[in-house]
């Protein structure tokens, strides 16, 4: 089941979604391998700091988050990747490492990779290990309102 915050979020917005179930997978690689979905089309969530501030990341799986293309999307003097032990707490209806890219229902702001826009639908993990969300790209960017920037680099 994906996370209940999620599901009543996207329920209440009258969103079209398909929930994707897969065997238990962690890498993004193997969600990926696991559901038939290709890594450019699958969105993973990579939890960061801006100036000491819990941010998402949004890319696509097969890339991999350029830290300095997101300090200047961000307009941050520094950037790092957040230590699961500094954001578990946040995500109380998720498996840690499972949390959707929806920051809005996180109070987190979220920044997006060009390249996402690329593609009509995203797939992204719905809070556990074992199950995907698609919905429409178009649907994600109204609902979440991320900052849609360079932010990746191709691989890893």
């Amino acid at each position: 089941m994906p996370g209940r915050k999620l599901k009543e979020f996207l329920d209440q917005q009258g969103v079209k979604y398909v929930t994707i179930t897969h065997s238990p997978a962690y890498s993004a690689n193997e969600i990926a391998a696991s559901a038939h979905i290709k890594g450019k089309e699958l969105a993973k969530t990579v939890i960061v700091k801006l100036d000491g501030k819990m941010a998402m990341a949004v890319l696509p799986s097969s890339d991999r988050v350029d830290f300095e293309l997101l300090k200047r999307a961000a307009g941050a003097t520094q950037v790092e990747l957040a230590d699961e032990r500094e954001f578990r707490d946040l995500f109380p209806d998720c498996e840690l490492g499972a949390m959707p890219p929806f920051g809005n229902l996180y109070d987190m702001e979220v920044l997006a990779s060009k390249r996402l826009a690329e593609d009509e639908e995203i797939a992204f993990n719905a809070g556990s290990h074992d199950q995907l969300i698609r919905l429409g790209y178009g649907d994600f960017e109204r609902l979440v309102r991320p900052k849609t920037v360079e932010l990746s680099k191709l691989g890893g």
